[in-house]
């Protein structure tokens, strides 16, 4: 646990968590305090380890499930309102009180950690350690999704490249069938764990007849591959094996759909992500596990910690806090009507996090611009900000509980909130009936998060009437329409004709009309623009693009002017990360 001398408004997170390490307990006493077993714990050095999900659930398979929270958010600045630090701030505060807790978040992508979002480990006196460990690498997991990715992109171009150099009696006597790629149909890009945007759209394949085939291609952000979808979806290795499968990289030029199994990829792309199925043991300041499994971006993949991870979690605690990314419209949405319907689990309650500054802004406050000082509009009273941005606040607590779970509202507190804003906002969530609470987990660890905590446990013994939002009967534009109008706030929707074509076609295969829907837009805003802030009326929704994730078990429509590759900022945070020659050690990191 961290030095009590150590102040959050001017020690950074990285300093703070280097203090907590120097006495953290080793993953064998974390292993011993959930009562794991044997093999059970495969360890990565003391205070690492992956857990053998299989041999832990088929033991504890009898075991009831502990209470299950998910954290989601309100529509947030570009800096992120701390979801992962009240996760972290949530399970100290349940320790606090003496409860059996586990929480489960996603690793964090090289893109953010490197860029300007941090490492997503929390913050303050909430944070999830070691800090190092967390956010550069941990054990592989997002290492293995890229080389999986890339293994089945080069199985898919080198086939077409064959394709093109031989004939027909060339390729029987190599056992391999004529596909007939279209490389004009191509679905899917190469895959580098940064954001990278020089790489978005490139030309591969120039050179001779050896080099490949000539063809327009580019690269996605890692955890935006199918294949980290399909890791947080999986249930076991049996599933995982069959969901890698149906992934469909590419189609033909008669319109059938290319898979891995076509290209007999399949079972190697399996084989690189059976030490990334098990999830990852850490622990928080305060000594509590944290399963850290799958990956992040809501806005633009699944943006959820992996089913697996919770059905431990759920086995090994009576309390486990799962994450959900961004905001509730595009995190929890998909949380609620894709990872519980995969999962079949049911949540006791949901955490909505909300800040003063998020609300100021939804207010019509100034730009908040990462790397650049906040304006004083953020720093000092402004009810007239505050009040005018609370529709935010209220359109997220209708989303959630549109799901039919009992809800607390967490303002996550800052430094320089003033309590007249607090006030203004606690009232506006009790006139609504919602619970609500101050939480200071960031500057005062568990202690800080006891009102919230017992808030929580509280909601989970509320009888609950969990419902999904839409049938997995109905067609797909009657999806998107569902979750564009309920969830959003939409007033109309268009999609582009090469949107309705593919929704015709995937309705018309039986493989494919009835997956669910995994939206691609903006966490910046309710609507498909990130200029609209507060809580948007009469707008329209624009689906340009579906992208097709049959493995995982739904499609991606594509609204707005979404990227799968994000950009790096002129002032990214690679400027302040470096090493102590003298100790090794890792400075630098938020």
């Amino acid at each position: 646990m961290p030095s009590k001398n150590l102040d959050p408004t001017c020690t950074p997170d990285w300093k703070i968590a280097a203090e907590a390490e120097k006495t953290m307990k080793t993953v064998f006493t974390l292993a011993d305090e959930l009562g794991l077993k044997g093999q059970e714990l495969i360890p990565y050095g003391h205070y690492v380890a992956k857990l053998d999900f299989d041999l832990i659930l088929k033991r504890l398979k009898k075991r009831p499930n502990g209470k299950y929270i998910d954290v989601t958010a309100i529509t947030p600045t570009p800096l992120g309102e701390g979801k992962s630090t009240t996760v972290m701030g949530l399970l100290q505060g349940m320790g606090y009180l003496g409860k059996k807790a586990t929480a489960a978040i996603r690793q964090p992508s090289s893109g953010p950690t490197f860029n300007i979002k941090g490492s997503a480990a929390g913050g303050g006196l909430s944070q999830c350690i070691p800090l190092t460990d967390f956010s550069l690498g941990l054990t592989g997991d997002i290492d293995a999704i890229t080389n999986a990715h890339n293994l089945a992109m080069v199985a898919l171009t080198s086939r077409m490249q064959h394709e093109f150099n031989y004939g027909d009696k060339i390729l029987a006597a190599r056992k391999l069938k004529r596909l007939d790629i279209d490389p004009r149909r191509v679905s899917v890009k190469w895959a580098i764990d940064y954001c990278a945007q020089a790489l978005r759209d490139i030309i591969i394949g120039q050179g001779g007849k050896m080099d490949g085939f000539l063809m327009e291609s580019g690269f996605q952000i890692s955890v935006s591959s199918e294949l980290m979808a399909i890791l947080s979806i999986a249930r076991d290795l049996k599933d995982l094996r069959s969901r890698v499968a149906k992934m469909i990289l590419a189609y033909s030029k008669t319109g059938q759909p290319i898979t891995t199994k076509d290209l007999e990829v399949d079972g190697a792309v399996t084989a690189l992500l059976i030490k990334a199925a098990k999830p990852n043991l850490l622990q928080t300041l305060e000594g509590q596990p944290v399963i850290v499994h799958a990956g992040p971006f809501a806005n633009i993949a699944l943006g959820q910690s992996s089913i697996i991870a919770d059905l431990v979690g759920l086995k090994l605690a009576d309390y486990h806090i799962t994450e959900s990314g961004f905001g509730s419209d595009v995190g929890f949405e998909k949380f609620w009507n894709l990872k519980c319907r995969s999962s079949k689990l049911k949540p006791d309650c949901v955490v909505l996090v909300a800040t003063v500054r998020a609300l100021k802004m939804h207010g019509g406050g100034p730009k908040v611009v990462p790397g650049k000082p906040l304006d004083r509009a953020y720093t000092s009273k402004n009810g007239t900000l505050l009040q005018n941005g609370l529709g935010n606040l209220m359109a997220h607590l209708e989303i959630v509980r549109k799901s039919g779970v009992p809800t607390v509202v967490c303002i996550n507190h800052f430094n320089a909130d003033h309590p007249d804003e607090i006030a203004l906002i606690k009232t506006a969530m009790q006139e609504a009936g919602a619970r609500v609470a101050l939480s200071k987990h960031w500057s005062q660890g568990g202690k800080g998060a006891l009102d919230l905590a017992e808030l929580v446990i509280d909601a989970c013994d509320e009888e609950n009437d969990f419902k999904y939002l839409y049938s997995a009967n109905v067609g797909y534009k009657n999806k998107i329409e569902t979750i564009a109008k309920e969830i959003y706030g939409a007033a109309h929707i268009s999609f582009t004709p090469k949107a309705t074509l593919k929704i015709k076609k995937l309705e018309e295969d039986p493989d494919t009309k009835k997956l669910g829907v995994c939206m691609a837009k903006t966490h910046l805003s309710l609507s498909d623009n990130p200029a609209l802030k507060g809580r948007p009326k009469g707008w329209r929704l624009f689906v340009r693009d579906i992208l097709v994730y049959q493995g995982a078990g739904f499609i991606v429509p594509v609204a707005g002017d979404i990227k799968l590759m994000p950009g790096t900022a002129s002032d990214a945070a690679y400027r302040r990360i470096d090493i102590d020659v003298k100790s090794g050690k890792v400075k630098g990191l938020f």
